[in-house]
């Protein structure tokens, strides 16, 4: 096998090695794939079961106040301190078409967290409040007031 040096009246290789790119491609899709999910959980709840919730579609454009176990708010998955709720909210639905606005409550919530919430949720004008429920079948689901 001979080497070859200089002159040989070849040019520059004018293909590109697209292999590299490819692989670089399906590594970024599947840290996409993976990390895609856990920006949507939010909270960790355990939501409470109900029998007749009504079908209703979480999108990215719902405002979500979403109540722990221990009493604490978060609006959109971002922890709120205590009487800061009415702001935050009004903040969240400032750039929205519909002031609409569901809230997430865990099963262990005490009824007086929930309460408080709807309470600085109606001192900001917001009259459309859905909760947030489980389905018996499994699926998370939204119903009305």
């Amino acid at each position: 096998m001979a080497m070859q040096v200089g002159g040989s009246g070849e040019g520059p290789k004018a293909d590109i090695n697209v292999t590299p790119l490819v692989d670089v491609m399906l590594v970024l899709l599947i840290i996409m794939m993976i990390v895609a999910p856990l920006l949507q959980q939010g909270v960790a709840l355990t939501l409470p079961i109900a029998n007749n919730s009504s079908e209703k579609p979480e999108t990215q454009e719902d405002t979500v106040v979403a109540i722990t176990a221990d009493g604490r708010f978060h609006v959109n998955g971002t922890a709120v301190p205590e009487g800061d709720l009415r702001r935050r909210v009004e903040e969240a639905l400032e750039q929205k078409k519909q002031r609409i606005l569901l809230i997430r409550a865990d099963e262990d919530a005490a009824y007086s967290s929930v309460m408080q919430a709807m309470d600085e949720l109606r001192a900001a004008a917001i009259e459309d409040i859905g909760l947030i429920t489980e389905r018996r079948g499994g699926q998370a689901q939204g119903g009305g007031e």
